[in-house]
């Protein structure tokens, strides 16, 4: 175990130097590929109005998701009415996407447990 810690801790300090070394220059060239992203001037009240043309942006597309949303509910109706027609395959890949689901669930449970598969610390 000790042995892991010392392999571990050198790996970060090569990291670190890594970073150190060519960060900047990494830095200004991310910038230069993006500078059609960025806007001017970078001020505060730019940042306001860029977050409020997001948050209106993304209300405006509420109907559109919603109709999106009862679309994939009357196909899976539909799917459900005519389920002696249903391929296995189909029928396959919506069992493994349930079970990813649970699995999600479960993995996010045990975060937010603290990493533990017993239970809570009391």
């Amino acid at each position: 175990m000790a042995s892991k810690l010392v392999q571990l801790q050198s790996k970060a300090t090569q990291a670190s130097q890594f970073v150190a070394k060519h960060g900047c220059a990494y830095y200004k060239q991310l910038l230069e590929q993006n500078k059609l992203y960025i806007q001017e001037p970078p001020t505060v009240e730019k940042c306001n109005l860029l977050s409020k043309q997001l948050f209106y942006t993304r209300l405006a597309s509420i109907p559109g998701r919603h109709e999106a949303f009862w679309k994939e509910v009357d196909y899976v109706k539909q799917l459900w009415k005519n389920r002696q027609e249903l391929k296995v395959e189909d029928a396959g890949i919506a069992a493994l996407f349930g079970l990813e689901c649970f699995a999600w669930f479960c993995a996010g449970e045990i975060i937010g447990r603290g990493f533990t598969f017993t239970g809570y610390y009391v």
